[in-house]
């Protein structure tokens, strides 16, 4: 019996799980990478370090479940998104660390772009409004800050890419022949590749001098791209979808209308519209959800929040309010309410709805009453704050009433954040069988690339409820907490005058 392996290479961890044709998790293989802040708004990784983490968790999970590379029909790889490497395609080694999704030191290049032309500037083409989110302007941060890396660039010995493109390079052959592409669910969050023509976009590369060498081919999110090398010699590499992207697969949501939210280090809502990019004028982007081998690119808007599980370890790491993640919820749960306390993780800036860059966390309401377990309840219920906005803008940009919320990540195994999401999006929240739809959804890109499944009937055959939270918080109450929320997130706006 053959399987289907993936790589998930996230924010905080890199995972290797091994699926059956079923979906269930056969193995898997964890290891946490570290967190590099080198000054405040600055988020760094080393890419050498998760490389050397993906053969370490690929072994890992092969040894646990008895198996080997010729066990495994396809791999698949999905990453997070917009987290920026360049490195040196004859040596294999990286100019600098890779500057994470999160990271803000591109702020002042943002201001002084949208003076010219706007913060829609790129939106037409791209889909994304100017923030410090994407690769992009980070990719530029690295050639004007870099010693020798615009002259390696121009030379075509520098190379870029997410962090998808950073692992298939090396997981193909690195310096051997390695591979250098991406998909255009990645290509697609660089603010770089145009969403009608799928390529890069050259007006926009020659605004912000980024030579067109550096950057990968673009293909689709489930062909076969080569063959393995090292570790999983011979298995065919086939699919490659940023995370959320790969959620939106995992969780089987091929219909327009359809939508998944991903509660990770941050929290992802991705509403599918077919084939058509549909532009928002409530603060959304509109990004590629995935296209399979030569069938026609589904498009789908995306509400990006930048700091939700984020805001927990913050609790752990730097407060040392909990010793482990899920300590949260009991602290929380110690109290009735958060005591009128309300917390805005604004540590990245606002993303959707609102993409304030100069917006800074605060935390309001608070009074001599105030103890630690309301402000780990006020955490968890700035999550369900957050996605309740991005819903409700989504809603308003597809003229479409969600009936239900499907959600996945993490965070899901938190009964007190989920019952709290029900409560303020006044729909049921439907967690599915298996949770880990990130790196399924990559798998079942590699899966049907090699005819190990067939079609989408038989990825929704494997979708299941494993628990629904139906809403039951009174309107009025519900309205007075989003009021006060609201009015807290505007406390949060103008901050940083960097």
């Amino acid at each position: 019996m053959q399987y289907i392996g993936s790589i998930d290479q996230g924010t905080t961890s890199t995972r290797f799980i091994i699926f059956d044709k079923q979906g269930n998790m056969i193995s898997v293989g964890q290891k946490e990478h570290t967190q590099i802040y080198p000054q405040a708004g600055w988020v760094e990784h080393d890419p050498d370090e998760i490389w050397q983490n993906t053969q370490e968790v690929i072994g890992l999970a092969l040894g646990k479940a008895n198996l080997s590379a010729l066990d495994l029909a396809a791999v698949g790889i999905t990453n997070q998104r917009e987290t920026t490497v360049v490195w040196n395609k004859t040596t294999g080694k990286p100019y600098y660390n890779a500057i994470v999704w999160q990271d803000t030191r591109v702020g002042n290049i943002v201001a002084e772009l949208a003076k010219e032309g706007g913060s829609d500037r790129f939106r037409k083409e791209t889909g994304l409004p100017l923030a410090t989110y994407f690769s992009g302007l980070k990719l530029q941060w690295l050639l004007h800050n870099v010693e020798g890396l615009r002259n390696d660039a121009e030379k075509g010995e520098a190379i870029f890419g997410n962090m998808d493109t950073f692992i298939i390079w090396h997981l193909t052959g690195g310096t051997e022949g390695g591979i250098h592409i991406t998909d255009v669910t990645n290509a697609s969050r660089t603010q770089l590749m145009n969403l009608q023509t799928l390529a890069w976009d050259e007006t926009i590369l020659a605004t912000l001098n980024i030579p067109l060498a550096m950057l990968p081919a673009i293909r689709s999110s489930s062909e076969v791209y080569g063959e393995a090398k090292g570790i999983l010699a011979n298995v065919p590499v086939a699919g490659d979808l940023g995370d959320q992207q790969a959620a939106l697969v995992g969780q089987t949501c091929f219909a327009a209308g359809e939508a998944k939210n991903t509660y990770g280090t941050g929290c992802f809502m991705l509403m599918n519209t077919g084939t058509t990019p549909m532009p928002s004028t409530y603060g959304l982007l509109t990004t590629v959800a995935y296209q399979f081998g030569q069938q026609p690119v589904h498009y789908a808007l995306e509400g990006s929040v930048a700091i939700t599980g984020a805001l927990v370890q913050w609790l752990r790491d730097n407060l040392g309010m909990i010793e482990k993640s899920a300590d949260i919820e009991t602290l929380a749960n110690s109290v009735e309410d958060n005591g009128g306390c309300y917390f805005v993780p604004a540590f990245s800036g606002l993303y959707a709805p609102y993409w304030k860059a100069d917006a800074r966390g605060v935390i309001v309401g608070l009074t001599r009453y105030i103890n630690k377990a309301h402000i780990a309840r006020a955490a968890l219920e700035a999550t369900a704050f957050q996605t309740l906005e991005v819903l409700e803008a989504m809603e308003k940009d597809a003229s479409i009433k969600i009936s239900s919320l499907r959600v996945d990540g993490g965070m899901v195994v938190n009964e007190l954040l989920m019952q709290f999401q029900a409560d303020m999006v006044d729909v049921p929240v439907v967690c599915p069988s298996m949770i880990e739809t990130t790196a399924l959804g990559a798998a079942y890109a590699a899966g049907l690339a090699v005819g190990y499944w067939q079609d989408f009937d038989d990825l929704k055959q494997n979708w299941g409820i494993a628990h629904t939270w139906q809403p039951d918080m009174p309107a009025e109450q519900r309205t007075k907490q989003y009021h006060f929320w609201k009015k807290a997130v505007q406390r949060s706006f103008d901050w940083d005058e960097a």
